[in-house]
């Protein structure tokens, strides 16, 4: 054997030891994890603005002085703050100011809300409300109370939208029905 042909041989298997551990070298990547969003975060604060109707009964009992039979426009805004003590129930607090107008008269109601609710999905809320407040009319002050629910859906990462429907009555003292009005809004929300 020549020194050219154990050169070679040498070589040969040198190489091949520096591609095998080069091959080592490679390390072996997985492609990063998607992360999805978690879904619309009902807790926190929020504001928003509504609009609807209200609906008086066509018995003999008005509703806070209003006309019997008669049908008003509701412009308001409301603000309030959620919690969810265990998922998916939901607890909240909210105050309303409206403006109710019809051809008789016009009106401004407060009211302060507590709210519960279930979370169906990341982007659906179903709830109760209630709450006392006052009907403002010129010269007029009543004590009114609301119970009533609505449907929430998130449309995007803060802004959602509501529909709420909630029976009235007031405490003038007679002998009215538990519900003399109700009251029907739609509404825009943005949450912190």
């Amino acid at each position: 054997m020549s020194v050219r042909a154990l050169l070679i041989g040498v070589s040969i298997a040198a190489l091949g030891s520096v591609a095998a551990q080069a091959a080592d070298l490679i390390i072996p990547t997985t492609p990063e994890p998607i992360y999805e969003a978690a879904g619309f975060d009902w807790e926190g604060l929020y504001v928003g603005a509504r609009a609807g109707g209200q609906f008086t009964g066509s018995d003999a009992s008005t509703y806070a002085g209003y006309p019997i039979s008669s049908t008003s426009g509701v412009l308001g805004v409301a603000a309030g703050v959620n919690f969810l003590p265990m998922d998916p129930l939901l607890v909240g607090v909210e105050v309303t100011g409206d403006y109710i107008w019809n051809n008789a008269f016009s009106t401004g109601e407060f009211f302060a809300n507590l709210r519960a609710g279930a979370v169906v999905t990341d982007s659906v809320l179903v709830y109760a409300i209630g709450g006392v407040g006052t009907n403002n009319r010129t010269g007029f002050n009543q004590g009114v109370y609301q119970l009533g629910g609505g449907v929430e859906l998130a449309v995007t990462d803060s802004i959602s939208v509501r529909g709420e429907l909630v029976g009235q009555g007031d405490f003038d003292g007679a002998a009215d029905p538990f519900f003399e009005t109700a009251k029907a809004t739609v509404g825009v929300y943005y949450h912190f």
